[in-house]
């Protein structure tokens, strides 16, 4: 036993010494190359001085870095955190300054934009030296979990025993993309949970689901959190009695839904009882948040996501590389587009201006936070978590669901998961990890692009107004541009001028991917069929018997409800199910998904659902988006459940999950089987999730940064 801690402890200093003489080299180097930074007197110093000065500097830095690092970062809490991560360069090459001052050895010195760029590569290097040694001694790095979970063991009070829950959330994945994944040995993790592999025991089941017809990441994940979506008819709408459009995605928006969610349920959410809630736009009843869209807004002290930004930021080195891993990812992106540019690739949308950055955020900076959090939040031992990962579906929107570039955003998300399953291990308490997804995504081309129109367009035409002669892009309401606003802690509002009409006559006309909504803001109610016919008599004919259009949801005074298609089918909602009509190339559920969104009180007009081929599952987003969801059509409405065995089944057998509010039911079933009836922790296990706060925040980044290439960055 004593020899064992020995060869530990042996081995520990071995590595701190080897990433000191590995710093004190790239300072050495640096100092070579840059003429602003100098490790010598003017005079000149011999070469033995010259080393020494850099080995103090570099000891002197690393210091700093684990000292005065954390402190620094805990008075920045408020800080936005896109705004953090650049002055971690900034506040790393103050440090390094500072080591050079105290230096005792030589005069170095370092003008200040030097010394950012020697900080930043120091610390890259240092992170990456100490991965390698870590690389090579995979046991090494288990130990290491093994020994932070024992200490969090013996300083706490012991967390509940019974298991917890982690849901991991692969934001657009759908059931069959995951299929193809697991086949082609993209994702080896989800693949051994099922037993893919031959030899391998299955620890865990995959269901397919099916969605409502606003398939999109606000209406599911409302109601898998807050068990209700009703009155969410789409991504964004009108709202006749405030006229305001109603967007998910906007903090106030995601505020009110989550509101409304609460109100209707009685229940504050999922994650109430020792709950975390990660990456979300709605917070699901959790104490603990990161990157939570509907507080994304607020400036209390409870919105400061501790656990998030501060457990993350805290290590410069974990910083730097996500820094690094974003110019990386940014630059991929940029190479990617130009390659589909070349070889004349379609269909394809535009992919320039800010958005390899917001693809850079969704992909590195956004998974990174998410997955620090759930490690601390494994590591704490709390009951329930909630994260999800967007990057598959921002990358799916411009580059395709199963394109080239997908592949790889895939293979990193199984990493993620991977990691997350290893540091499980050695949590507090055993855990089930459930993965799934809140939609899929459907390829196509845009409308605009088919027809050289956009669905404004079309409306204006159908009404009588003026058509401009150039068709205007249709904004793209992908869920990572939001998030990156929001960690920017500016407003996401959308161009109040294009849907706000100077004339109250003219139509606001919004896309939810191939969802399109209709409103008239004049009349106060929603229209009738037959009041449209009065006002607009050949609105509803050029809309339905457009060759983009599948079909079209209006409110009838003889039926209640219609649904109308192409060469005058017109079939009334409460005859859907033996006469299908247009929806019967949409495939079973979506008579059920149709009529429930007419009961809404918030329906609009006119629902246009876009063309559908059943047979390559293609349907036309009204949005600039190559691979996308909103309505019905294809994958888009087919996500995944990959569940544990050790969970009853999420449906008997021969069932169907449909919507999401009955995945939050399944969901809650889990959580009461794992640990009993969702209530508070008692009064004793209380302290345990409190201090575990103040001792996370400086292990829980070394865990994510010392994976022996486990880690999701």
């Amino acid at each position: 036993m004593r020899d064992g801690w020995w060869r530990r402890a042996a081995s520990q200093v071995g590595r701190s010494v080897a990433v000191w003489a590995v710093s004190t080299v790239t300072m050495l180097v640096l100092a070579g190359i840059l003429p602003d930074f100098q490790l010598q007197s003017p005079d000149g110093d011999s070469a033995t001085t010259i080393a020494m000065t850099a080995a103090l500097g570099a000891g002197a830095f690393g210091v700093l870095s684990a000292v005065v690092w954390p402190l620094l970062v805990r008075l920045l809490l408020l800080v936005p955190a896109l705004v953090l991560g650049l002055l971690v360069f900034f506040l790393n090459g103050s440090l390094l300054l500072l080591a050079l001052r105290v230096n005792p050895s030589g005069q170095p010195e370092a003008a200040p934009e030097t010394a950012v760029i020697v900080a930043a590569v120091m610390s890259a290097v240092a992170s990456a030296t100490g991965g390698a040694l870590a690389v090579r001694d995979d046991e090494a790095y288990r130990r290491r979990l093994h020994r932070l979970a024992v200490r969090r063991r013996r300083r706490l009070p012991p967390c509940s025993s019974a298991p917890g829950t982690v849901v991991v959330q692969l934001d657009g994945v759908g059931h069959d993309v995951l299929r193809d994944a697991m086949d082609k040995g993209l994702m080896p993790t989800a693949a051994r949970w099922l037993g893919v592999a031959p030899g391998q025991a299955p620890s865990h089941r995959l269901t397919p689901w099916r969605t409502d017809w606003s398939s999109q990441t606000g209406a599911s994940q409302l109601g898998i959190l807050h068990g209700s979506n009703h009155d969410v008819p789409a991504f964004r709408w009108y709202e006749k009695d405030t006229g305001e459009v109603m967007v998910c995605n906007r903090p106030a928006g995601a505020v009110e839904l989550q509101r409304r969610a609460v109100e209707r349920t009685g229940d504050g959410g999922l994650l109430t009882a020792d709950g975390a809630s990660r990456g979300n736009l709605f917070s699901g009843g959790a104490g603990e948040l990161a990157l939570v869209l509907s507080v994304s807004a607020r400036r209390d002290r409870a919105s400061r996501s501790r656990a998030g930004y501060f457990a993350y930021f805290s290590d410069p080195a974990n910083a730097v590389r996500t820094a690094l891993s974003f110019v990386a990812d940014a630059g991929r992106e940029i190479g990617q587009s130009l390659r589909a540019r070349a070889r004349g690739q379609r269909p394809r949308v535009s992919r320039g201006g800010l958005y390899p950055l917001v693809r850079a955020f969704a992909t590195v900076v956004e998974r990174d936070v998410v997955v620090a959090a759930v490690i601390g939040d494994l590591l704490a031992g709390r009951t329930a978590v909630y994260a999800d990962l967007v990057a598959y579906d921002e990358v799916a929107h411009h580059s395709g669901p199963r394109s080239r570039d997908t592949e790889q955003v895939l293979r990193r998300l199984d990493r993620a998961l991977a990691l997350i399953e290893r540091v499980a291990e050695h949590a507090p308490r055993p855990y089930r990890i459930v993965v799934l997804s809140d939609h899929g995504q459907s390829p196509g081309e845009t409308f605009r692009a088919r027809y050289g129109l956009t669905l404004a367009d079309l409306v204006r035409a159908g009404c009588g107004l003026p058509v401009p002669r150039r068709a205007e892009r249709t904004r793209s309401g992908a869920e990572a541009r939001a998030a990156v606003r929001a960690a920017l802690r500016r407003p996401v509002e959308e161009r109040g001028g294009r849907h706000r009409p100077s004339r109250d006559s003219e139509p606001v006309v919004l896309a939810s991917g191939n969802l399109g909504l209709i409103s008239f803001p004049d009349v106060p109610h929603r229209m009738s069929r037959e009041e449209i016919d009065a006002r607009h008599p050949a609105l509803l004919p050029t809309l339905a018997n457009h060759p983009g259009v599948g079909f079209l949801l209006v409110r009838s005074e003889e039926h209640g409800g219609v649904v109308l298609g192409a060469r005058g089918a017109e079939v009334p909602l409460e005859r859907l199910e033996t006469e299908p009509g247009p929806l019967a190339a949409f495939g079973p559920g979506a008579a059920a998904a149709v009529r429930r969104t007419h009961s809404f009180p918030h329906t609009a007009d006119i629902m246009v659902n876009s063309f559908h081929d059943p047979a390559d599952g293609e349907v036309l987003a009204f949005e600039e988006q190559i691979g996308s969801h909103g309505g019905l059509g294809g994958d888009q409405g087919r996500p995944f459940l990959l569940s544990p065995l050790a969970f009853s089944p999420p449906v008997d057998e021969g069932g169907e999950i449909v919507g999401a509010e009955q995945i939050h039911r399944v969901l809650r079933r889990w959580l009461d089987e794992a640990a009993g009836s969702q209530v508070p922790l008692a009064a004793q296990q209380a302290p345990c999730q409190e201090q575990v706060e103040q001792v996370e925040q400086v292990e829980q980044v070394e865990q994510v940064g010392d994976g022996p290439g486990e880690r999701a960055a």
